[in-house]
């Protein structure tokens, strides 16, 4: 079967390390076109590698404009990787050129925006999905995992980290008003409130408090807490999410789960940013593999595992590190084809990427009023 023609739209950060390491190992993807505004430099023999896509890619089509780029009959499945505020317009144009779609996170700016284009992709027959590679990360393969073994009982409480201290690039957001789908809510906040989603569902209502704490008065937040509550069997669970942009700490926060038989708390991101920003090949053994040092500390009631676990005669617990499942973003792109061909169902659902801008709606919502609000 012919590998499918691929369309990317950008040639920012995110196109040249979050999709075309995952995608070009694909024998599945053909890396057929680009959409990049700049034009061609004359000179592409000497120009240092990521600047312009006719350097990089010279056998690949290049187009200036999205007219030109949606009107090639030949791509097949579209990636936007452009700004958040073009993400609605671009996947609509896309869906009614007869194109299957991924979009960049956060998967548009309104959930009615997002609501939209489920219906156009339903109408076309075309797979519409969201860039939420953060499902294929260890730490959250890992959670799933635990949970799904009922390793903590029924549990009570569950903390998602997603923290950087001072990151350079918070200072983009030099407005004094809100940007609409700009701050961390919609930036990190989108894949944590998804994984949220993922493991306990839609919540009954949503408290949130945003903040900015970088140094400048605006309405753009770099720091938020979401907390979750939920009702009939899960009316006892609490699950908070978190990002802040002040942190010095060793090593970040990452996950904490505790119910009535077990807990686990663990540290550290997922490495396959950083293994990809280092020149790694994301097809090499080593790639996602977390070393034994950032695995997560399991404790239980009962013996859920005695290989990695021990009795603690001090805290009368099982206790030991639980190794963190490899981390791989090669999945999504297998997991898209799968379903562009029909052999498997669309992991990464549009309805689930629309529920993540409800969630971020109705937590800026909540800030603004001081108060929680209904799911709605």
């Amino acid at each position: 079967m012919a590998p499918i023609n691929v369309g990317l739209m950008g040639y920012g950060f995110s196109t040249k390390c979050f999709h075309l390491p995952f995608i070009e190992p694909n024998e599945d993807l053909n890396v057929y076109a680009f959409l990049q505004r700049a034009r061609a430099p004359v000179d592409t023999i000497n120009m240092e590698t990521g600047v312009h896509v006719t350097a990089d890619y010279p056998h690949t089509k290049h187009y200036r404009t999205a007219e030109t780029f949606f009107a090639d009959p030949a791509i097949e499945l579209v990636i936007i990787c452009t700004n958040v505020e073009t993400h609605a317009e671009f996947a609509e144009k896309a869906l009614l050129a007869g194109k299957h779609v991924v979009v960049e996170k956060p998967f548009t700016v309104t959930s009615t925006e997002a609501d939209h284009l489920i219906a156009i992709a339903k109408k076309a027959g075309k797979v519409l999905t969201c860039f939420q590679n953060r499902r294929y990360d260890g730490d959250f393969q890992t959670i799933s995992h635990l949970i799904s073994k009922k390793a903590f009982g029924k549990i009570t409480e569950c903390e998602i980290h997603y923290d950087a201290d001072s990151p350079a690039w918070v200072s983009k957001w030099d407005s004094p008003g809100l940007i609409p789908g700009e701050g961390m809510l919609y930036g990190l906040g989108s894949h944590t409130l998804d994984q949220a989603l993922q493991l306990f569902g839609r919540p009954k209502s949503v408290t949130a408090f945003l903040r900015t704490l970088r140094s400048i008065e605006s309405e753009t937040d770099d720091a938020f807490t979401v907390i979750l509550q939920y009702e009939g069997d899960q009316k006892d669970l609490l699950v908070t999410v978190k990002t802040t942009i002040v942190s010095p700490m060793e090593r970040q926060m990452k996950l904490f789960v505790r119910g009535t038989e077990g807990s686990f708390l663990k540290f550290d991101e997922d490495l396959q940013a950083d293994q990809v920003m280092a020149g790694m090949l994301s097809t090499e053994s080593t790639f996602g593999v977390e070393d034994s040092a950032s695995y997560g500390l399991l404790s239980t009631v009962k013996e859920f595992d005695g290989k990695t676990q021990t009795f603690d005669k001090r805290c009368k617990k099982y206790v030991g590190k639980w190794p963190t499942a490899s981390g791989r973003y090669l999945g999504y792109y297998e997991d898209v084809v799968a379903a562009i061909r029909g052999i498997a169902e669309l992991h990464v659902k549009p309805e689930q990427a629309r529920d993540v801008i409800r969630l971020i709606e109705l937590a800026r919502e909540s800030h603004n009023k001081g108060a929680s609000v209904s799911w709605s």
